[in-house]
């Protein structure tokens, strides 16, 4: 039959495997699935509890990243994650596992508020029209999700638990002795009885309630804070600095981001760098993602110093502290909190002019540069390539082991967020040093012997000179002598030396900072936190949540313009007097008190949504310990525990998965879980890329309505541009799922997609190779069903010795592929095996039909269920055994053996594949070629490397 899109004649198009046919076959089956509840995976316990046999089989929990719900819908490249996945569960249910795999809702968040705004639509009714929306779109390709355990966060019966997750996190402290977090009320506790020192030294009993609340505000882990954040006027709201771009800018319509000191509730994801650092060994993740993670916790081993300034002492963090000799000047970030309480009315005597920035005052170059610094990024603060600027404070600190009076500068390239916020400058021995060094004409003295001949005396060198292998020179002072002495020895013996003076220790840093945890936004989870009228923080109780977001007439924060660094915050909540303003009792009789008008970020909701998948409806407790245990907990292999497959973009390498990884340890600690980490694997899949088009103004231009005509592009007559780009509403080159399901059906699509390339790979859509797929699939159906008269074709006997190999190590290979996620390979596999039946021009063999059409089932599963009930089954193919391939099919009959003499090829031998070296030497040297090539010439070595190799050296 013709492979072309030619229609067959119409009696015969009943039988044939159309678009039309596959769209009926898979709205069918996609009912019954439902109906059947075919894909429900039971719990142990609980009313999610199934079938006790199938709890006993090995667990599988396989997870996608949640998905936002956008107004626009899906696109092609949304669903390549979730068919992977949905064939990954599959195959595994198939091999005798119990698989949960569901998908819910990442809901909250600022698309949905933006269009509120615009429209005056509440974001929960854009938003679950758009979840519906996407609900269908998901359910047309037929993925295999246990609709049972689906919500979205937005849910007030799933932030209830978000919410109460917070307020472990508020009652919580970090005990580092312990390394592990405790309960406040045992902080509290030791406190109380003396075992532990209260802050500062006075009685805990002699505190009042607000001075207790700022001691508990030190060690909570989640902590309001007056802090430097990230203030983005254009969207009235402050960012994480994750949410802030390379140029300073916002992720959220590009508007420009600002240094202000606000106060803000923060977590203290710090307390577990060490541990979320050290855990990323145990997890099975990409190496790329895990050095990214490594990278942005950034931990660095060195010393604290203090430097001496008044009755004042600059902390600092070096990596170097054997070059504290050579340190002539110290740089503070602009924000440092010192800086205000030192700066002199005038300039000292003798000051020089590029140091005062032109200004007649230390407080007018301090104020001046601090506005400067405010409009800039931390990359751009930080970029190597950048003139250096700063501005002297007017006051001089003392360096610790000379004693030399060192000026004390202001400098952007020092950041707030990393270290003390303070340096030590090092200039002969530090390239950015040296640089600021040179602008200010600062002195230089160098500490470490060059080893390239350029000598010690830094006027004459046109860079720092960086080492860690030479000697130290010129580090001689008080009681102390490193010259002479290696790097790491007078790392050593100078930490020693500040530690035995109390002027320094030391200590490990890490560049990770604590979590920003504050949105000024009306879409997010409220806070359940509450203020009694002297400030002071107070928990909700449980019987108090969730506390649901009230109605409000104006859903957008105010705005300002995005230059305005200067504006603060008014968050939509605020507004909403009835809301804040509350009459409650919390214990100690009923009390005016103001609601936290702040909520949560988008963030929140997906740092624990893999837990609420496995005990959806529980009204009593975040998850049943039992379930977790079950699905989740330590395993070999595991031993922190966590979901077995976990898919999604690399993008959310350090945003998400720090942020998940943390929730799980704190949660961990506290006792509620018995997994430490959230996901043991993580898979990357690529991205669906097109081609996009512009015209001659840059603007792009509807992809699927430009013709080709000679190798060029034309749009309305027009010659275009073409890109590649991602696939998106905005390059106007999105193909939509209904689409490729209309002309072609969801198998097809399923199909291409998979075989489009390695998973994870980016990957380019081609919407006239998407028919590949197709005639695949129609070949198939032809395989087992007459097209005219729409009856079975197999056949009730035994299949031929060179059906049973080619079917077997299809078997073998596509069984491992579909194991390692290789889809394309597996589809390329199944494709060649189908293609040898369909030429071997024979009707199939039932045992033959059968084990082809359970190959094809988790890629293609509408049609594979179709014909596994055409072929006379009653029960799903959903739940077949996998089959599994005979050895003695998958070796090869034969394999050929290459001879060489002298390095040439002289025979090739068809040979047992299990030959011995001494059979296969045997039939060498007797073969009638090689004799001839010998020549009578005495053998002088046999190389054999059975089955496919011998090597004669005469």
């Amino acid at each position: 039959m013709s492979e072309t899109n030619t229609p067959a004649p119409e009696a015969a198009e009943a039988h044939r495997y159309t678009a039309a046919m596959a769209a009926d076959i898979e709205a069918r089956w996609q009912d019954v699935w439902d109906a059947q509840g075919t894909y429900e995976a039971p719990n142990p316990t609980g009313d999610l509890a199934g079938d006790p046999a199938v709890v006993a089989r090995p667990k599988k929990f396989i997870m996608d990243m949640f998905p936002y719900p956008s107004g626009a819908g899906l696109h092609v490249g949304h669903p390549l994650g979730y068919i992977a996945t949905d064939v990954y569960a599959r195959h595994q249910r198939m091999t005798g596992h119990n698989v949960l795999h569901t998908l819910g809702f990442d809901a909250f968040g600022l698309p949905a508020e933006q269009y509120a705004v615009q429209t005056g639509t509440h974001p929960r009714v854009s938003t679950e029209a758009n979840i519906e929306n996407m609900k269908i779109q998901l359910r047309r390709l037929g993925l295999g999700h246990d609709k049972r355990r689906s919500f979205a966060t937005i849910d007030p019966d799933y932030y209830k638990w978000t919410q109460w997750i917070f307020l472990q996190i508020y009652n919580s402290w970090y005990d580092a002795d312990a390394k592990k977090a405790r309960p406040i009320s045992e902080l509290v506790a030791a406190f109380e009885d003396g075992s532990r020192e209260v802050p500062g030294g006075r009685a805990w009993g002699g505190l009042s309630a607000a001075e207790r609340a700022d001691v508990l505000n030190g060690f909570r882990l989640a902590y309001s804070s007056d802090a430097p954040v990230n203030w983005c006027p254009g969207l009235g709201t402050v960012l994480a600095n994750e949410e802030v771009t390379a140029d300073g800018r916002s992720e959220r319509g590009n508007f420009p981001v600002f240094k202000s000191k606000l106060s803000q509730w923060n977590m203290r994801i710090t307390a577990y760098a060490d541990r979320l650092l050290d855990d990323l060994d145990a997890l099975d993740w990409p190496e790329a993602i895990k050095l990214q993670q490594r990278n942005w916790i950034g931990r660095s081993e060195g010393a604290r110093v203090d430097f001496a300034l008044g009755d004042e002492a600059i902390t600092v963090f070096t990596t170097r502290p054997d070059t504290l000799f050579g340190a002539t000047y110290m740089v503070l970030a602009p924000e440092h909190p010192l800086v205000e309480k030192f700066i002199p009315a005038a300039w000292p005597e003798g000051t020089h002019d590029v140091w005062t920035g032109g200004h007649a005052t230390p407080a007018e170059a301090v104020t001046a540069y601090r506005k400067q610094a405010a409009s800039k990024s931390d990359v751009e603060r930080q970029a190597e390539a950048k003139d250096k600027t700063g501005v002297f404070t007017g006051e001089y600190a003392i360096n610790p082991v000379s004693g030399d009076k060192v000026p004390v500068f202001i400098a952007d390239y020092v950041l707030m967020g990393y270290g003390t916020g303070a340096i030590m400058a090092v200039p002969a021995h530090d390239s950015r040093d040296f640089e600021f060094a040179r602008a200010f004409e600062l002195p230089m003295r160098c500490v470490v012997q060059p080893s390239d001949g350029r000598g010690t005396d830094p006027a004459e060198w046109d860079d720092a000179f960086a080492s860690y292998d030479a000697k130290l020179v010129n580090s001689t002072g008080e009681g102390i002598s490193l010259d002479g002495l290696g790097v790491v020895e007078a790392k050593a013996a100078i930490t020693e030396w500040l530690a035995e003076r109390g002027i320094g220790e030391g200590t490990v840093n890490f560049r990770l900072r604590d979590w920003l945890f504050s949105r000024q936004r009306y879409w997010g989870e409220p806070f359940p936190i509450v203020y009694d009228e002297d400030g002071v923080a107070h928990s909700l109780p449980e019987s108090m949540l969730p506390l649901e977001l009230p109605e409000v007439e104006d859903y957008s924060p105010r705005t300002f313009e995005p230059d305005d660094a200067d504006s603060q915050p008014e968050t939509p909540l605020s507004r909403k007097a009835d809301w804040v303003n509350v009459e409650l009792d919390l214990g100690d009789g009923v009390k005016s008190y103001r609601r936290e008008t702040n909520t949560m970020p988008n963030w929140a909701g997906s740092c624990w949504y893999e837990l609420r998948y496995l005990d959806p409806n529980n009204a009593s407790a975040l998850v049943d310990p039992e379930i977790e245990q079950y699905w989740m907990g330590p395993r070999e292999g595991a031993p922190h525990g966590g979901v077995d497959l976990y898919v999604g973009g690399a993008e959310h390498a350090v945003l998400h998965l720090l942020y998940a990884r943390f929730w799980s340890k704190v949660l961990f600690d506290l006792g509620h879980v018995s997994s430490a980490e959230p996901f043991h694997k993580l898979f990357n899949q690529g991205m669906i890329q097109a081609y996009a088009y512009t015209d001659e103004r840059g603007v792009y231009v509807p992809a699927a309505e430009v013709e080709e005509r000679d190798g060029a592009y034309f749009y309305e007559g027009k010659q275009v541009k073409r890109e590649h780009g991602k696939m998106g509403k905005s390059l106007k080159n999105a193909v939509t799922p209904d689409e490729i399901c209309e002309e072609y059906g969801a198998d097809t699509l399923r199909l291409y997609e998979m075989a489009m390339g390695p998973l994870d790979v980016s990957r380019p859509w081609d919407t006239r190779a998407v028919v590949g797929q197709y005639r695949l699939l129609q070949r198939l159906w032809r395989n087992i069903v007459d097209e005219e008269t729409g009856a079975v074709t197999v056949v009730d006997a035994e299949p031929a010795e060179d059906t049973l190999r080619a079917l077997h190590k299809a078997i073998d290979g596509a069984g491992a592929d579909l194991a390692g996620l290789r889809f394309n390979t597996a589809i390329a596999k199944i494709t060649e095996l189908n293609n040898t039946l369909t030429k071997a021009g024979r009707p199939l063999e039932r045992s033959v039909a059968e084990r082809l059409v359970l190959l094809v089932a988790p890629l293609a599963p509408h049609i594979a269920e179709e014909l596994w009930h055409r072929l006379g089954h009653t029960d799903s193919v959903v739940h077949q055994d996998f089959p599994v391939a005979d050895p003695a099919y998958v070796v090869d009959e034969t394999v050929t053996c290459v001879v060489q003499v002298k390095g040439k090829v002289k025979a090739r031998l068809e040979v047992p594949p299990t030959i011995t070296d001494a059979d296969l030497e045997q039939l060498a040297v007797t073969d009638a070629g090689v004799v001839a090539a010998l020549g009578g010439a005495e053998i002088r070595k046999v190389i054999v490397r059975a089955p496919k190799l011998v090597n004669i050296v005469i």
